[in-house]
């Protein structure tokens, strides 16, 4: 008895709650749809919504809590893994809501479609919180795995089977180069798998300037730029965005990256931390590459999805200087940028949707005039686009002002400067789709826009679009503005955190250095 207690104690099972319910709702939804077929498949997708949000609830419920690990160390609750895996969690059920007219439409069954997401999901939510690299490899295998299903979803539309083939082949190198870098990291540290001990070990002093540890930062941050889509690791994000089923693209783009960037913190700032200046020069290249690739080629895009998938690449690139900025607010501000991109791409990707289902389409010119036939449409696409480019006062305004701020504050003048720059650039091809959209005279409308379909709402699978297209907008128009509550979410989720802690000291120590240095020089003149 008394070793079973322990056992139980050791594994601290509570701290999966969020990701117990996902999984009990992902084994209602394959049950229920085994035993009703299709006609549950709209009861099914609501009830995977109710289990994720239960799940946030769950998450809620577990803030501040004392046991942060479970399974012999295996994975971390911390604050800082529980606003990473709400943002997961409800990326996929803002998706699933999205996601039920275009399914059915397309013909294809939408439990096993549920199912796939819910089992991406969880795999990154587990990704969020993972301290050992078994764990870390299976929650990526997890969520890259699903990632390639969902993407060849539509079978019959050669688009997404080229798609999830590009996807696949460009996967799974990179996870062999990821899982390459785990393998040296675990002959460096002496046979050891637990992040936090392999950073203590390599701390110590051994193999600390050593041509392995080097080697290892270069492939796993080679395995955590694809799932952020960072530059040169965005090949597969164009092509994948374009031919997969939209749903499937608004999660990856979320979701995926919200993990993506949850477990390079954990990695950078445990493992990697005596080779703070080698990734903070790795990243600082990535960032500017990604801005400027990603909002340059944007500009030529007449797809919209391929417009929104050279977006999606830039925003990494600013996510990435919260990340190259290794303070509190830097931090921070990644945090609160995820929970904003959130609300304003998914927006974005709901009216992509809507607009698809009704014309079929997704070509830029073929929004023209779109305001005298949609007018919802066209305020929620206007309003999300406006404020992915940081239009105020917008959410994204606010976003982009918190990471530049974290930025400047930190010493990277430069890297802030691209950014700026950059950003003035992605304000042109987003305005340019509202100009479409808004400015057009009649006589100027597109010819899809003129055999626009009469807009129903009471339509199988539309409401629930309906719904969360409003909710998305109101969040995008508001929630820069009422910021006060999720910054102070994000600031405590970071200086609570065991796994910042040293990192945090070390910036906050280079900076007054830095501060210093200056104050000397400017007394000297």
């Amino acid at each position: 008895m008394d070793f079973s207690s322990q056992i139980a104690s050791q594994l601290n099972a509570v701290t999966i709650l969020p990701e117990g319910i996902v999984t009990v709702t992902l084994l209602l939804v394959l049950i229920g749809d085994l035993i009703f077929g299709r006609k549950s498949a709209n009861a099914l997708a609501y009830l995977s919504v109710i289990g994720l949000f239960s799940a946030v609830v769950a998450l809620f419920y577990g803030w501040n809590n004392t046991e942060i690990t479970s399974f012999l160390g295996a994975f971390t609750a911390d604050n800082l893994s529980i606003v990473f895996r709400a943002i997961v969690a409800l990326s996929t059920a803002i998706t699933i809501l999205m996601s039920i007219a275009y399914i059915e439409n397309t013909g294809t069954s939408l439990a096993e479609f549920i199912g796939i997401m819910l089992t991406a999901t969880l795999g990154g939510m587990l990704l969020c919180g993972a301290s050992e690299l078994v764990m870390v490899f299976v929650s990526l295998e997890m969520l890259s795995i699903s990632s390639y299903l969902m993407t060849g979803y539509m079978k019959r539309d050669p688009r997404s089977n080229e798609a999830a083939l590009k996807y696949l082949l460009i996967g799974a190198a990179s996870s062999a180069i990821f899982l390459y870098g785990s393998s040296l990291l675990y002959g460096l540290s002496g046979g050891l798998t637990n992040i936090n001990e392999i950073g203590a070990v390599l701390q110590a002093g051994e193999g600390l300037e050593s041509l392995g540890l080097a080697i290892a930062l270069v492939f796993m941050i080679a395995g955590i730029a694809f799932k952020i889509s960072a530059v040169p690791f965005h090949q597969w994000t164009p092509d994948v965005y374009e031919g997969s089923p939209t749903p499937v693209v608004a999660f990856l783009s979320v979701g995926s990256k919200a993990a993506g960037f949850a477990i390079a913190i954990r990695l950078l700032v445990t493992v990697f931390e005596p080779v703070t200046q080698q990734w903070h020069f790795i990243f600082t290249a990535l960032a500017i590459l990604s801005m400027v690739l990603g909002n340059v080629v944007a500009l030529a895009q007449t797809s919209m999805k391929r417009m929104l998938a050279y977006s999606s690449i830039g925003q990494a690139g600013f996510v990435m200087i919260g990340l190259v900025a290794s303070t509190t607010a830097g931090y921070s501000s990644i945090i609160f940028y995820l929970f904003i991109y959130l609300f304003m791409n998914l927006g974005a990707f709901a009216c992509v949707i809507l607009f698809s289902l009704r014309t079929g389409t997704d070509k830029i010119s073929d929004y023209a005039g779109l305001y005298q036939k949609d007018p919802l449409l066209t305020l929620g696409l206007s309003l999300c686009l406006l404020s992915l480019g940081g239009i105020p006062p917008l959410a994204g305004f606010f976003g982009k002002i918190y990471i530049f701020w974290a930025g400047w504050q930190a010493g990277l003048y430069s890297l802030v400067l691209v950014a700026l720059v950059t950003s003035v650039i992605s304000i042109y091809y987003y305005i340019r789709v509202v100009k479409m959209m808004v400015v057009k005279e009649p006589h100027e409308m597109s010819e899809v826009v003129k055999n626009y379909p009469s807009v129903r709402w009471n339509m199988s699978g539309m409401r629930p679009i309906q719904i969360s297209l409003i909710v998305l907008t109101i969040a995008t128009s508001l929630i820069g503005i009422l910021s006060n509550p999720v910054v102070n979410v994000a600031n405590q989720s970071v200086t609570s955190s065991r796994v910042l802690e040293a990192s945090l000291t070390q910036a906050s120590a280079n900076i007054d250095s830095t501060m210093d240095n200056q104050r000397k020089n400017i007394a000297l003149r």
